[in-house]
């Protein structure tokens, strides 16, 4: 398996509406779903004026062998593809578009100062029926990386399943 698939990243729920200050810029997502089985998910995504499709497998560790430990290491596959057929593809799509506002907030790594960081937060505040609902994620590079918490971050929730995109729905939809 090539290191460039592995996507590694924790989640956090978020405090407070901070962040939106710290924002660098923002982007408008709807994505849906044609595949969530467990351990694996085909997802179709706009944002903005782009498209993507990706797929996603079970935790993995960096070197890419399955996982069985915090799930924050998974196999993931992207590619960009045209706006109108992702918008076909939703039309396939599983029931329960996801619908969501995308902040990127510049992070600090242990190793580096905010205005140099290559990492970001990635804070959706989401819409619909999970009106406000906001998760951030961090992706990183290791998984055993140290990075600085903005006072927006709350309780971590890396590996719990009802945090997945995927799943999101399902858990939080109705009980917000």
């Amino acid at each position: 398996m090539n290191n460039k698939n592995i996507e590694i990243e924790r989640k956090f729920l978020v405090r407070d509406d901070s962040y939106k200050s710290q924002a660098v810029r923002r982007h408008e997502i709807v994505q849906g779903y044609l595949c969530k089985e467990h351990g694996r998910t085909v997802r179709v995504r706009i944002r903005d004026h782009e498209a993507f499709l990706t797929i996603k497998g079970k935790p993995v560790t960096g070197d890419g062998l399955q996982a069985t430990g915090n799930g924050i290491a998974h196999f993931e596959w992207e590619k960009a593809i045209e706006v109108e057929d992702a918008k076909q593809l939703l039309r396939l799509a599983l029931p329960g578009l996801i619908e969501k506002t995308r902040w990127i907030v510049p992070a600090v790594s242990s190793q580096q100062s905010a205005a140099s960081s290559q990492f970001v937060w990635e804070v959706d505040e989401f819409h619909g029926v999970l009106e406000g609902f906001v998760m951030a994620e961090i992706e990183l590079e290791e998984e055993n990386q140290t990075f600085e918490k903005p006072a927006f971050i709350g309780e971590e929730v890396t590996g719990d399943p009802r945090y997945n995109n995927s799943r999101i729905l399902e858990a939080f939809g109705r009980h917000l």
